[in-house]
């Protein structure tokens, strides 16, 4: 356990944890369902979106010994944890581990041949270090296999914690119904004239005659019909909408039909009106749209013009015109509402204050077109439309008994069907078929009407959405009657849908079983219904549509089908859980069913009494509240939110294995119910539910769990006193303290947003006060957190706390410009008022001036985001500071600083030229120049470019603190380089006898963009203010829209992402089964074959090889880094580093090399950066960055940063000037390891082995060789030392495959293989040339100033020193232009001199430069640079003073 409290990853057991997703693992057809067949977990991260490994097995990868194939798709959860829960002592068990993309298991049999014949010649070779029986154990390398990882390819580094562009979209509320209406009255005029036909009328005999399937021609007298005609015409309407209000208007008269129209728009109001017209007792609408009545005396008929009953009824209304030519009133509608508009335009003209009618939002349906007769077959109603209308099951039974070929159980009699049951009871006959009538008409509806127009007719209005339901069975119909219904607005043909065939099946099923229900219902026999499986066969369609690619083109069908099967208990959970799976596909997904009307009834099973309903409710709700978290009114009601509540309790019980993965989901949706919601806070202000986020947070195995839970309190929290100060009860506080050290970034971010958001209780007592610092004290420990998400909400944190206790921080930035100035070496008083300090000091000691001094550090760190937020703190702070009564002193002291800065900056610019300031550097290697020589700390540095910037703020300018640099591909010199890193000595960069910089630029190639940081529109003139915004919360909430039940693309056979790992696959086996048979022939070549020449332009200093790209990766003395094709010769990209003048690249390896890799980049003052797509030109991002060593300690001798990541283990070894070697866990972005260097020399190589990652050797400046093992105590890591080497170890290496050579060098030319088990080194080698023994001394008294022995001969100098990874031969590089090869037995190979434009040249003293050999007058280039690839038999050289760089084959 280290000090940090996190773990080594080493001991224990591993547990394979797959965190907060769920997924559907199939399914049955036999009706049994269980929320837990379905919610099982297979993918793990809570921020996806990581790419997946290639599928060569880890020896593979690392070694190039052995083959396996695998298939690449995983069987089992393709995301377990990378670390190992382990437990030390009897402690508390830590939280696990954050979930990694992991490479996929499981070695084919057809090959297991090949493996033993691949393991057998290996065991031959005898491995170094007795790791042959090790590496030979299967179960060794299962594990191994089995906990391979990719890293820095989750979410956050995509973005950053930024949110996508598509967030923008959200919350949509376009599925909501904001004009929803309602029918509250209507008229039912019905014009018979029984007894007398009208004289355009013409009928058939025999003739239809039903009216309201009543027959007008019964012996009842003709009042007594049309009233029973009205009655039975109002129950049908009734049928439909029992709210609205019905009048009967039988035979109307003139009057009374404008009366009756006037009198129900007049009641209705705003609402919408229905007018029904039957007229088949009167004359034919005339062509210009009128339509008939009576006169008093019933002797007339009396025309009703269009604008007249528009002007009367108004809008908005429903017509329902049941009438032959009907179509001439619905072609002459529009035409008359022109007219209206045209009256209103002329009226409002006149008198801008009348009240203007509204004539809009008018609906029509008509039975026929303008030149068509009704139909008038006598099996048929007269009123066939009004009966599809109104009573649609009776009178589609009646039709499809008329339309049946077959013999048929039951005749069709001049009443209808009686098919028992009632429509409200859906277990009844009768009652199933209008519940699939619903659902097939609300389907077709779906699939063919344009969404907002479907949205219109069947969702805004209950009483039109079924008339039209039943139109398109009227359209049906009356169609095959050679009538065609119409409407307005248009509908698209729907007689010939699919669906209907379904419906058809259903009425086929209860025609049949009529004789026996009719014998049921008179007691005659028993006999139970035989209920339709149409809903389950259409759930089994909606499956197999879920499981054959839905995309959001390709709309499925079911859905409204889907809907209406939650008003069924029996299909409910299958229904739910299903519909739980479309809406994983995505917000399209969930704005599809929230707009088919999904919404009111997941509401309303919120008050389900089920268990096994609470798993897939929750993972609804989520998805719902994540595309559209303004539900929360709804969620309001009959306190829907408790049902959350209770389910997050770790108490409560859930029908489900991953109950963990669930409450995470309720803590989501609770705290997007709290947000911007102060009535959601006070209803969830319960301690059930503050208790529950506590006990959530030491979830140990679940991080979205604990990540929401940190964001739910701090949803509660915000702007909400009272509970916070029941936070302050129960020590909520202090157990987020607890999860600073949390393995899993997410978590720890969210820590510091529930934190932010408990600051400013409004009552600053002594306890809140004391409170807030303990907080704030906790969270300077994250300065140094490795992931810059956390140190980017760290940042929000402080600028709430210093917006708090602004004057506190107005003091601590002063007294901190005091303390620079004292420490400044010219601080002259320019005046006496500048000499004026404030009596003590008031900030030393205190949190306050800790955060100060954190916030200075985090505004100059390397990730670009970070230090600008951080940055626009310091700004504030300084801007107050300058309009408070202390703005005089703080000018003076300013001043002062200012005055220094100059002279310092005078005094270097009298050196004479930058070759004589080298000169006089390297003359004096022990004391560095006056102006360099001085205490540079990281906070006096800031200190400096924050006061620079004060000069400005006074004047009322931009602040230049502010990092944000224009666009640097047109203007790269704008990158700011006044920081602590910028202003280093330029000693720190580079060892003794290293490459001096070339006189040239830093910043010449562009800055690579910051992932999820955009610096276009920022502006500068605006003043910073506090406190900060995080959009932490609305990042996290993107989680909940994106698919977890199923796998990613590159999961996918087909994909584009899986084709591509297929082809990487194929190729990385390729490159490997190629270059193995090469390895004995590299031992015994010359290795002087020039393969190729490069010219990279500026001075190579490191060069990496990609293991199976043909990417050569070249960092010059600088700051650029260029990426080669070498097999095309061909620059694929450049950009810079962004190292500040005086730094240097240290080192550059790649991470994820099996599949999509990424660069890893160390810079000698001790940051590393990660790139992605670093080959790709103007697509490469910095996907993360961070100071791997703060603490770097001043040296004339020097390694700055040295490095070595360990793919196996998922860890950073870093070291150089500092006491310590730190391991950074690349999953947990934690310094997971500070082991003791045991040496006051600084270390300049690591190395260690690849496979199991244990084992690492570091090299000394002292000549030291140690070697660590990562499994034993820190204290006591160190097992080996080797004091062989005397001088500076210019490099130490140990092969990934081949025997494990551990080999390392020294610059005066001794090389050294080593045992890790023996004390001495197994050979030596004089790969230089020189003396084999003997000390050495650098002499000041040769021109050259390199290492000569006791008889004065020059040694030549070793420069570098390359092992190939698998053939048993190295290379080193010497000062005297020189590459010599030898294999590891110790025999030389070859020599060979790289061509170079300038090989030779004068020498001078003043010219003179460690970086070259003095030779009879000349100065021959050193090499300095050279590197194996990995698997072919390849090597890069590069010399001093040259920008080209050499590829030497065997």
């Amino acid at each position: 356990m280290t000090r940090n409290g996190m773990v080594n990853g080493d001991g224990g057991s591993r547990h394979e944890v797959n965190p907060a997703t769920t997924r559907v693992n199939g399914h049955t057809t036999n009706g049994n369902y269980s929320s837990e067949d379905y919610f099982t977990r297979t993918k793990t991260s809570p921020q996806r979106n990581g790419t997946r490994p290639g599928d060569l097995s880890l020896t593979d990868r690392y070694t190039g010994e052995r083959f396996r194939y695998f298939s690449p798709v995983s069987g089992g959860a393709d995301r377990p944890l990378i670390h190992p829960t382990e437990y030390e002592g009897n402690g508390p068990r830590r939280p696990s581990g954050p979930p990694r993309t992991r490479s996929d298991a499981g070695p084919q049999d057809r090959i297991g041949a090949r493996v033993e014949q691949e393991h057998d010649s290996q065991s031959q070779m005898h491995l170094r270090h007795g790791w042959d029986n090790d590496y030979a154990s299967s179960e060794f390398l299962a594990n191994l296999q089995a906990n391979f990882y990719m890293y820095y390819t989750d979410k956050r580094h995509d973005n950053n914690g930024t949110q996508s562009n598509e967030a923008s979209l959200y919350p949509s509320k376009d599925w909501r119904m904001k004009d929803r209406m309602k029918t509250v009255s209507a008229a039912l005029a019905i014009c018979l004239n029984i007894g007398v036909d009208p004289p355009d009328v013409i009928k058939t005999n025999p003739t239809a005659k039903l009216e309201a399937w009543t027959d007008p021609t019964a012996n009842l007298g003709g009042s007594k019909v049309m009233e029973q005609i009205g009655k039975r015409l109002q129950e049908q309407y009734e049928s439909l909408s029992l709210r609205t209000r019905y009048k009967q208007y039988l035979d109307p008269s003139i009057e009374e039909t404008k009366r009756f129209c006037v009198s129900l728009r007049k009641n209705a109001k705003d609402e919408r009106v229905l007018f029904h017209y039957n007229g088949h007792g009167v004359p034919l609408p005339t062509a210009s749209g009128e339509l008939w009545v009576f006169n008093k005396n019933y002797t007339q008929y009396i025309p009703v013009g269009i604008y007249d009953l528009q002007s009367w009824l108004a809008g908005p209304s429903l017509y329902v015109y049941d009438v032959s030519h009907a179509g001439n009133i619905l072609h002459n509608f529009d035409t008359m509402i022109e007219k209206h508009q045209k009256d209103n335009d002329e009226l409002r003209e006149r008198d801008p204050n009348a009240l203007i009618q509204n004539y809009g939002d008018c609906i029509q349906l008509a039975a026929c077109e303008r030149n068509e007769m009704l139909p008038t077959n006598p099996d048929l109603p007269a009123d066939l439309f009004t009966c599809c209308l109104t009573t649609p099951i009776d009178i589609a039974l009646r039709w499809f008994v008329l339309q049946n070929p077959l013999d048929c159980p039951i005749t069709v009699e001049d009443t209808k069907i009686p098919v028992p049951g009632r429509l409200q009871d859906r277990r009844s006959p009768l009652g199933e078929l209008n519940w699939i009538f619903t659902a097939i008409t609300d389907t077709i509806a779906w699939n063919i009407l344009p969404r907002h127009l479907f949205k219109k007719l069947f969702r805004q209005d209950l009483m039109v959405a079924a008339l039209f339901r039943n139109f398109l069975l009227a359209e049906r119909i009356m169609r095959a009657n050679h009538c065609h219904p119409i409407s307005s607005p248009k509908l698209p043909e729907t007689h010939r849908h699919a669906l209907w065939q379904s419906w058809d099946l259903a009425l086929e099923m209860v025609v049949r079983q009529m004789p026996m229900l009719i014998k049921h219902e008179r007691n005659e026999i028993q006999y139970e219904y035989q209920h339709s499986d149409f809903f389950a066969q259409q759930l089994t369609a909606f499956e197999v549509y879920l499981n054959s690619g839905p995309t959001e083109e390709r709309a499925p069908d079911q859905l409204p089908i889907v809907l209406q099967v939650l008003l069924s208990q029996v299909h409910r959970l299958r229904a739910l859980i299903l519909l739980s799976k479309f809406l994983d596909l995505g917000p399209w997904a969930v704005h599809l069913a929230l707009s088919i009307g999904i919404f009111p009834y997941v509401v309303k099973l919120l008050q389900a009494a089920s268990i096994e309903l609470k798993p897939v409710m929750v993972f609804i709700w989520a998805r719902i509240m994540a595309v559209d978290y303004t539900v929360q009114s709804d969620l309001m009601k009959d306190n829907g939110v408790q049902y959350f509540i209770s389910i997050m309790s770790p108490n409560s019980d859930i029908p489900v294995g991953n109950a963990s993965e669930h409450r995470a989901m309720c803590a989501f949706i609770i705290a997007t119910f709290c947000k911007n919601y102060p009535h959601g806070q006070t209803v969830c202000l319960t301690s059930e539910l503050m208790n529950s986020c506590i006990m959530n947070m030491a979830e140990p195995e679940n991080p979205l769990l604990r990540q929401w839970s940190c964001l739910c309190l701090s949803m509660l929290w915000h702007d909400y006193s009272e509970a916070k100060w029941a936070g302050i009860r129960i020590g909520a506080h202090m157990r987020l303290t607890d999860l600073v050290f949390d393995p899993v970034p997410e978590v720890r971010a969210s820590m510091c947003h529930a934190l932010t958001n408990f600051l400013g209780v409004p009552d600053l007592t002594d306890q809140i006060e004391q409170i807030e610092e303990g907080i704030a004290h906790e969270m300077l420990l994250l300065t140094n957190d490795g992931s810059a998400l956390v140190r980017k909400e760290l940042v929000i944190f402080w600028s709430a706390f210093m917006k708090r206790y602004e004057n506190k921080f107005v003091i601590a930035a002063y007294e901190q410009l005091l303390e620079e100035k004292d420490r400044h070496p010219d601080s002259g008083l320019s005046d006496g008022l500048s000499g004026v300090t404030i009596a003590g000091s008031y900030s030393a000691n205190t949190v306050y001036g800790s955060a100060w001094s954190h916030i200075l550090m985090l505004s100059v760190d390397p990730h670009q985001e970070v230090a600008w937020l951080a940055s626009a703190v310091v700004d504030y702070i300084h801007d107050v500071m300058l309009t408070s009564p202390m703005a005089d002193l703080a000018l003076h002291v300013v001043n002062d600083l200012l005055k220094s800065s100059k002279k310092s900056a005078a005094s270097i610019k009298k050196v004479p030229s930058v070759e004589s300031l080298k000169s006089a550097v390297s003359s004096r290697p022990s004391t560095p120049p006056a102006e360099l020589r001085k205490n540079e700390s990281y906070l006096s540095l800031s200190i400096k470019r924050t006061a620079s910037s004060l000069r400005t703020l006074v004047g009322g300018g931009p602040s230049q603190t502010t990092l944000v640099e224009k666009d640097t591909s047109s203007n790269p010199k704008q990158y700011p380089v006044n920081t602590p890193r910028g202003r280093l000595p330029a000693e720190w960069s580079r060892p003794p006898d290293s490459m001096q910089p070339q006189i040239g630029h830093y910043h010449q190639a562009p800055f690579p963009k910051t992932a999820g940081f955009n610096r276009k529109g920022v502006d500068l003139e605006q003043q910073p203010s506090l406190p900060l915004e995080s959009t932490l919360l609305q990042w996290s909430t993107e989680y909940f829209r994106e698919p977890q039940m199923r796998p990613n693309d590159p999961d996918e056979p087909g994909s584009a992402d899986y084709n591509q790992r297929l082809w990487r696959r194929t190729r990385n086996e390729r490159i490997i089964a190629d270059n193995q048979p090469l390895k004995s022939r590299a031992a015994s070549s010359k290795w002087t074959r020039l393969e190729a020449f490069i010219n990279n332009g500026t001075q190579p200093t490191r060069m990496t090889f990609h293991q199976f790209d043909s990417h050569l990766v070249v960092a010059d003395d600088k700051d650029t880094i260029t990426v080669w094709d070498f097999q095309s010769n061909s620059q694929l990209s450049r950009f810079s580093n962004g190292n500040p003048e005086g730094t240097r690249i240290s080192d550059a390896k790649f991470m994820n090399e099996d599949d999509q890799p990424l660069l890893l980049v160390g810079s000698s003052d001790g940051v590393l950066k990660v790139y992605r797509n670093y080959a790709n030109g103007n697509e490469t991002k910095c996907v993360t960055a961070f100071r791997a060593l703060n603490e770097l300690i001043p040296s004339t001798k020097n390694a700055g940063l040295v490095f070595d990541w360990q793919q196996g283990q998922g860890k950073i070894l870093t070291a150089g000037d500092l006491r310590t070697i730190k391991v950074w866990n690349a999953a947990t972005e934690l310094c997971v390891g500070d082991i003791p260097a045991r040496t006051s020399s600084c270390v300049t190589s690591l190395t260690s082995d690849q496979l199991a990652g244990q084992i690492f050797v570091a090299g000394y400046g002292d000549g030291m060789v140690r070697v660590f093992d990562q499994r034993l105590n820190p204290r006591t890591a160190m097992v080996k030392a080797w004091r062989e080497h005397q001088q500076w170890v210019t490099g130490v290496h140990m092969q990934r495959g081949g025997v494990r050579e551990l080999i390392s060098g020294s610059r005066n030319g001794e090389v050294k293989l080593w045992d890790i088990r023996l004390d001495d080194a197994i050979m030596s080698i004089n790969a230089t040339g020189g003396a084999t023994a003997g000390t050495y001394h650098r002499s000041s008294q040769h021109p050259d100033g390199g290492y000569y022995d006791h008889a004065h001969s020059r040694v030549p100098t070793l420069r570098s020193l390359s092992l190939h990874e698998h053939a048993p031969v190295f290379a080193v590089g010497t000062d005297q232009h020189q590459v010599r090869t030898f294999n590891t037995n110790g025999d030389a190979q070859g020599i060979f001199e790289p061509l170079s434009s300038g090989v030779w040249s004068k020498a001078t003293s003043s010219a003179a430069s460690a970086a070259s050999a003095v030779v009879g007058g000349y100065r021959r280039n050193a090499i300095v640079a050279t590197a194996y690839h990995p698997h072919k038999m390849l090597l890069a050289v590069a010399s001093g003073g040259d920008g080209h760089v050499s590829l030497v084959g065997y």
